[in-house]
């Protein structure tokens, strides 16, 4: 059987609600540079409600490609649907204000892998908390920039 888990990974920014919500869903194609990934992205649509965009990565000479198809439902809440070549995933994502300036985001992930080498439940949740960290440090300079 193939590798199939659901994992929680939670973030506190030092911004306020607003402001984190619509960065976090201000989806662009260099968003990879903010976390180093090697991963491209082409926005096919972008709407006040939704993101569909492309990601291919290559790796071990073939290029995976995946659709992410992201439901915006402001002020405080996003959904992925995410169908790719190795894997597919379900990703929710809600925001809850815990202070004048400070927002937690968190985030639940169901990942169905397609591929025999899939990472573990615990390599994701861990890969993806390192991901947050970049995008968290990421925002609050924008925010402390900004304000």
């Amino acid at each position: 059987m193939l590798e199939k888990h659901t994992y929680h990974v939670s973030k506190v920014f030092n911004a306020p609600l607003k402001f984190v919500y619509n960065w976090l869903t201000d989806y662009r194609e260099d968003d990879n540079q903010i976390t180093g990934s090697k991963t491209q992205f082409k926005i096919l649509q972008k709407t006040k409600r939704r993101v569909i965009y492309l990601s291919t990565l290559e790796r071990e000479g073939k290029t995976v490609s995946a659709v992410k198809i992201v439901t915006l439902r402001p002020p405080k809440v996003w959904h992925l649907d995410y169908v790719g070549e190795e894997e597919d995933a379900i990703g929710v994502y809600k925001l809850t204000r815990v202070g004048p300036r400070k927002t937690r985001l968190d985030m639940t992930f169901t990942e169905k892998y397609k591929i025999s080498d899939a990472p573990t439940k615990e390599e994701d949740r861990n890969h993806t908390d390192q991901m947050w960290d970049k995008f968290a440090a990421a925002l609050e300079k924008d925010y402390a920039s900004d304000h």
